[in-house]
C-alpha cells in the first residue's frame, strides 16, 4: 500500500478522499489548518499536520517520505483577488517545491478547476488540448496555481485534473438549488441564455484522482503547451445540461408533485445582484460564493468539457448517470435532515 498526502483534506472534497483512502488500506496524512473543521476526519485513521499551505515548513513535514500528494487545498472566493493568489497559486508553488526536494519525489495531483482552461464556445465541448483562457479571478487564480506546479515537473511526476461543479453528499455549494425548489419550488437562473455546465459526482471525482495518480499521464515541461496537452485531465461527466434544464431535472427528483418554476434572472440585474453582495464582502470582511467572479463565470458561452481523456487514458467511466447521480444526492440530503420534503 502506498503512503498519501492530502491537502485541503477537511473541505468538502477531501473528506471523500480521505475516506476512500483509508478505506483501501493506505497510509494516510493530512495538511490541515488549526481552524479546520475535522468531524469527518477524526473518525479516521490518520495523521495530521498542522499547519497554512502557504508555510514552508508545515508543507515540507506534510510532504516529507510519503508517495503520493493530492493537492485539494484552494480558495474559490475572496475579498481580494490577491488573497486567492496566496493560497492558489503560492500554495501550488510551496507543494510542488517540497515535493522537488524530496530524495524520491512523490507523484503530484494538481487539483484545479475546469474555470482554469476558461469556458467553451457554445455548443462546442472543449479538450484538454486547448490553450487555457480562463475569464474569472478564481479561474486565473486556479491557471497560476497550475503554472506554479508545472515549473518542478521537470523534477516532480505531476498530473493536473480540472473538475467540473462537485456534488453530492455534505457538498454545500450546490445544496441551495436543491433548497430553493424544495422550500419554493422556485429555481434561479442568472441570465436567458444560460451555459451548459459539466458536472461531477464527489464519488466519480475520487475515483478519477487516484487513477490519475496511479496510471495518469505527466505532465511534460518541455513540450512546450503549458496548460494543456498530456497530463491534463478535465473530471466530468458526459451529460452536459445547462441550469435551466438542471432545474427541470432536480424538481422532479426532490418534490413529488414535479413543480418548480424557473426564475431568469436578466443579465443586467444578475451583474446588480453580484456587485451588491461583492460590496457587502468588502464591507464585512467576509467572503460571499455570490459575486461578480461567479456571475462572470455563469454568463460565460458554456462549460462543457471532454471526457475523452479520463476514459482512453484512466480507463474511467461513471458508476451512474447524472440524473441517478442527483438523485442520490437528494436522498442524502434528505434523510440528513437538509431537505424537508
Amino acid at each position: 500500500m502506498a503512503s498519501y498526502l492530502i491537502t485541503g483534506a477537511s473541505g468538502f472534497i477531501g473528506g471523500h478522499v480521505a475516506e476512500r483512502l483509508v478505506r483501501d488500506g493506505h497510509q494516510l496524512r493530512c495538511l490541515v489548518r488549526q481552524t479546520s473543521n475535522l468531524e469527518v476526519l477524526e473518525k479516521l485513521e490518520l495523521e495530521l499536520v498542522y499547519g497554512e499551505i502557504t508555510d514552508q515548513r508545515a508543507v515540507e513535514a506534510a510532504v516529507d517520505g510519503v508517495d503520493v500528494v493530492i493537492h485539494l487545498a484552494g480558495m474559490t472566493s475572496a475579498r481580494r483577488y490577491q488573497q486567492m493568489l496566496e493560497v492558489n497559486r503560492d500554495g501550488s508553488w510551496q507543494v510542488a517545491r517540497a515535493c522537488a526536494s524530496q530524495p524520491r519525489p512523490p507523484v503530484l495531483v494538481v487539483v484545479s478547476s475546469i474555470a482554469a482552461a476558461g469556458p467553451a464556445l457554445r455548443g462546442h465541448v472543449r479538450s484538454e488540448m486547448e490553450r487555457p483562457m480562463p475569464i474569472s479571478n478564481y479561474g486565473t487564480s486556479k491557471r497560476a496555481g497550475e503554472y506554479a506546479a508545472e515549473r518542478f515537473a521537470d523534477q516532480v511526476p505531476t498530473t493536473v485534473v480540472r473538475p467540473g461543479v462537485v456534488f453530492g453528499p455534505r457538498n454545500r455549494d450546490l445544496f441551495p438549488i436543491y433548497h430553493s425548489i424544495d422550500n419554493w419550488r422556485v429555481h434561479v437562473i442568472l441570465g436567458l441564455a444560460p451555459p451548459q455546465i459539466s458536472l461531477i459526482h464527489v464519488e466519480d471525482l475520487v475515483e478519477i484522482l487516484l487513477r490519475a495518480a496511479e496510471r495518469g499521464h505527466r505532465v511534460d515541461p518541455q513540450a512546450g503547451t503549458p496548460g494543456r496537452g498530456e497530463g491534463y485531465y478535465f473530471a466530468v461527466c458526459d451529460e452536459y445540461p445547462d441550469y435551466a434544464r438542471l432545474g427541470k431535472i432536480l424538481k422532479h427528483l426532490i418534490r413529488e408533485d414535479g413543480r418548480g418554476i424557473p426564475a431568469f434572472l436578466p443579465s443586467p440585474l444578475s451583474w446588480l445582484v453580484g456587485g451588491i453582495t461583492q460590496l457587502v464582502s468588502t464591507m464585512l470582511g467576509t467572503s460571499i460564493t455570490v459575486n461578480l467572479d461567479k456571475v462572470r463565470e455563469a454568463h460565460a458561452t458554456g462549460w462543457a468539457c471532454s471526457t475523452k481523456a479520463i476514459r482512453e487514458q484512466l480507463d474511467f467511466q461513471p458508476a451512474a448517470d447524472l440524473r441517478s447521480r442527483l438523485k442520490e444526492t437528494a436522498n442524502w440530503y434528505r434523510q440528513n435532515g437538509w431537505l424537508k420534503s
